[in-house]
């Protein structure tokens, strides 16, 4: 997969082979996995977790946000 977290100053963080992110939802954590539905939810405030095929975990703070999936690319619209 690829991701994309961008907020209105900056591109935070991009890159591909990702196996798994996990965001603060409105009503809850929620992951996204390869394959994943098409899908545009609200997100709060918290962490994201990236996990790549290559490393360890990464962690991204954020104040809220949207989150876009389809085709396997993931684009985080932060603040």
């Amino acid at each position: 997969m690829k991701l994309e977290i961008l907020t209105p100053d900056r591109v935070v963080f991009t890159g591909e082979n990702i196996t798994l992110v996990q965001l603060p939802g409105i009503d809850g954590s929620f992951e996204i996995m390869n394959d994943h539905a098409p899908l545009i939810a609200v997100l709060k405030k918290g962490d994201i977790k990236v996990l790549t095929k290559e490393g360890s975990p990464q962690f991204f703070s954020i104040n809220g946000g949207i989150i876009e999936v389809l085709n396997n690319n993931i684009q985080v619209l932060a603040e």
